[in-house]
């Protein structure tokens, strides 16, 4: 597979340890590319007595009570190393970004609410990690430079993801049509979707849109209890949109050959240049003495070069209705 594909568990682990690796294991099943947290703390993620908003009272005790421990992360990426897929958590703070970079990680994520805040963006870019940056809410596509300027300053690989910070997003608002616009800024290597749709479909989509990356937030079910597991696929889900994404890649594949492998059987089934009357040898083809017709076959002119024969001295007698063949007229 292609595309490099983010299984989102954030926080879905609810604090259990034992779901967190459970998380993991289904990302692996599933075939995706990376599993990725998220590490933050309440404290510095939202300022305190934060007013309720969007539908959420007491922000800052709903996020102590979902923050992923920051004892686990060692233990998390060691056994995603042991089973052979990614380990990676979205930082917050700068704590957060030193803890990844001393684990090791490959490669640090800026969610879409962070992207706009250039003073976190420089902060986490001074990793010199490859960066992937969800470009969301309230970005205006003219501070752009601005992203890409710090990405150079830094030598950061920079990948960019269209992010709906909806969630969740309707399928009618997703827009993938920026994932091209996004592709083709200065020093962007890859460009790709965070998605957060209800929709299995739409990084298959994405995918055929042009995207290298996917981003999709997964659970173990959409029947527990916190934030973020009602708008998440279940592991089901989470296999199907993996499946659907290959597909997507297979028929997005490039072949120039005159015949796909699958066509090949079917050639018989093309026109051919075809007499229409008995032509007596040493005649000239014309529009009155011939037509095209199925079948074609090996040696015979096929119908594409029809306008070649006509003109063509024929070197033999040729009944009606007779494919025409190529060793039939003097070149």
């Amino acid at each position: 597979m292609k595309t490099f594909v983010i299984a989102e568990a954030g926080a879905n682990h609810d604090r259990n340890y034992n779901q967190a690796i459970k998380l993991i294991d289904i990302a692996k099943d599933a075939g995706a590319s990376a599993v990725k947290f998220q590490t933050y703390s309440s404290e510095t993620l939202y300022a305190k007595n934060t007013p309720n908003f969007a539908g959420y009272k007491n922000i800052n005790k709903l996020i102590k009570n979902i923050e992923l421990p920051r004892e686990w992360q060692k233990d998390l990426k060691e056994y995603s190393d042991k089973i052979g897929i990614e380990f990676m958590s979205t930082p917050f703070d700068e704590k957060a970004v030193e803890e990844l970079v001393d684990l090791g990680v490959k490669r640090l994520k800026i969610s879409g609410f962070e992207s706009t805040d250039f003073r976190f963006v420089e902060m986490v870019a001074s990793s010199k990690l490859p960066l992937i940056i969800s470009i969301g809410i309230g970005f205006p596509t003219n501070y752009m430079g601005k992203i890409l300027d710090i990405a150079e300053k830094y030598g950061n690989e920079l990948s960019l993801l269209h992010c709906q910070n909806a969630y969740p997003t309707p399928v009618s608002e997703i827009n993938l049509g920026v994932i091209q616009t996004l592709k083709h800024f200065r020093n962007v290597k890859k460009a790709g979707l965070s998605d957060h749709t209800t929709s299995i479909n739409v990084p298959a989509f994405a995918v055929a849109a042009g995207a290298d990356i996917i981003e999709k937030h997964y659970t173990v079910s959409r029947s527990m209890s916190g934030p973020d597991h009602k708008f998440a696929l279940e592991p089901n889900e989470l296999q199907t949109m993996i499946s659907l994404i290959k597909e997507a890649e297979q028929a997005m594949s490039k072949n120039l050959d005159l015949y796909a492998i699958c066509e090949k059987p079917f050639i018989n089934a093309m026109r051919s240049v075809v007499s229409t009357r008995k032509i007596l040898k040493g005649e000239t083809l014309t529009l009155e003495n011939t037509t095209t017709k199925r079948p074609y076959f090996d040696g015979c002119i096929p119908a594409i070069k029809y306008e070649y024969a006509l003109n063509k001295i024929v070197n033999t007698d040729i009944e009606e209705d007779i494919l025409i063949k190529e060793e039939y007229v003097i070149r």
